[in-house]
């Protein structure tokens, strides 16, 4: 087994966005990381199901089968796990405070680390203004990203075959239009402020499919990603500190190749 295959254990691992039940989902991918990482405490910060895309057409292959499966795996073998529902998810907000297969339901935690600072895990769609306000225009873009999804998806199979590392296109233009960039900075600054509300040092969300982790007004800010666009978790080590961890930059080249097999080249 090489380095790169090598199983590690954290004190606590973080996952959202991962929208089982359409065909933008990287469910092989996901299933290879948790094959190769563990923890104590895993949670699942919201989207983890896409409610709003089987409504309107059911896709459900095996390998998204699979990674409830595994997660329920991890439950039965000790690991405690929480769910927090998000907005592609929120019918399981009727079912806060229960239990199912080892699964804790929780509109939002506070997860204190290994050196005792605390963090809100929250998935944060209640401090999207789009969200709250013009659902439609939500649904909206969905459907546009879905579009940007199935050319994100041709593009990188072409670059495999290049030779060339994996390139989110999407991501990319998130980070181009001034529109998003402003975005993007407004939803950080509210999830710190909501934090800063509560008394916590951090904040550990999904939601923006942006990964990333750094101070905002002296909060600790950490997004966990997705596993749609770029393939990223956050796990807290043993010491306290964290880290995000792009999968894609670790994965086998012939697990790239099989998960590039299983995405539509349209969406």
């Amino acid at each position: 087994m090489t380095a790169r295959q090598e199983a590690r254990h954290y004190r606590a691992l973080f996952i959202s966005d991962v929208h089982l039940g359409t065909r933008g989902c990287q469910a092989d991918l996901l299933l290879d990381f948790l094959k190769y990482n563990d923890a104590e405490t895993i949670y699942l910060v919201g989207d983890i199901v896409d409610g709003w895309r089987l409504k309107r057409a059911w896709h459900w292959p095996q390998a998204h089968n699979d990674v409830i499966q595994k997660i329920l795996r991890k439950a039965r073998k000790g690991a405690r796990i929480f769910y927090i529902p998000g907005n592609h998810d929120e019918f399981l907000r009727d079912f806060l405070g229960t239990h199912f297969g080892g699964v804790e339901v929780a509109d939002s935690v506070v997860h204190t680390s290994a050196d005792g600072r605390q963090y809100l895990v929250i998935h944060g769609d209640q401090f999207d203004v789009v969200i709250r306000h013009a659902k439609w225009l939500a649904f909206f873009g969905d459907k546009a990203y879905v579009a940007a999804l199935g050319l994100n998806t041709t593009l990188n199979f072409l670059r495999r075959r290049l030779g060339l590392t994996y390139w989110s296109l999407s991501a990319w233009a998130k980070l181009k239009v001034k529109n998003a960039v402003s975005f993007i900075g407004r939803f950080e600054e509210a999830l710190s402020d909501e934090a800063r509300r509560q008394g916590t040092h951090g904040v550990i969300c999904g939601h923006i499919h942006h990964a990333a982790s750094h101070m905002t007004h002296g909060i600790h800010y950490i997004n966990t990603g997705d596993w749609v666009e770029s393939c990223t978790a956050v796990a807290e080590h043993h010491d306290g500190t964290f880290e995000v961890i792009r999968w894609v930059e670790h994965a086998k080249p012939e697990t790239l190749d099989e998960a590039a097999q299983e995405q539509p080249v349209a969406a």
